[in-house]
């Protein structure tokens, strides 16, 4: 078996990461927080996440996110499968984060883009077929 368990991300403030990624997650808490020194820098962290999958955030990040539109080296967006994508977009206004941006009109696939408190894209897809050459085809 080969699955994702988390990612790890270094933020800039640990409470507005937090209320974006709840408004995503609801069903996930913090499973685990603590603080360490980071090569010589004190900082915070927690894992946020279910019994299989979290985010590891990290507080004490400094710098400028990376130019999404541009062609630099680096996490060009998370993508996360969704249920409802309907629900999530409901819970999301209601939080007060708008999509970025909508996905292509697809026959088996509809998405959202989300862009975090950090700078980071996070894509969310439902997907209206179980057959992998329908959900992976790059035919709209």
């Amino acid at each position: 078996m080969l699955r994702l368990e988390h990612v790890n991300m270094v933020v800039t403030d640990m409470e507005t990461t937090l209320q974006f990624y709840r408004a995503c997650f609801p069903h996930w808490e913090i499973r685990t927080k603590g603080n360490a020194d980071w090569h010589g820098t004190k900082r915070n962290w927690l894992h946020f996440g279910d019994d299989y999958h979290y985010l590891s955030l990290n507080d004490m990040g400094t710098g400028e996110p990376r130019d999404l539109s541009s062609n630099e080296v680096g996490l060009a967006h998370l993508g996360f499968e969704v249920d409802k994508l309907s629900a999530l977009r409901k819970r999301m206004q209601e939080a007060g984060f708008e999509p970025s941006s909508l996905g292509a009109e697809h026959e088996f696939r509809r998405n959202l883009y989300y862009i975090d408190p950090n700078g980071l894209e996070v894509e969310f897809v439902e997907y209206s077929s179980d057959a992998p050459n329908e959900r992976n085809s790059s035919q709209a």
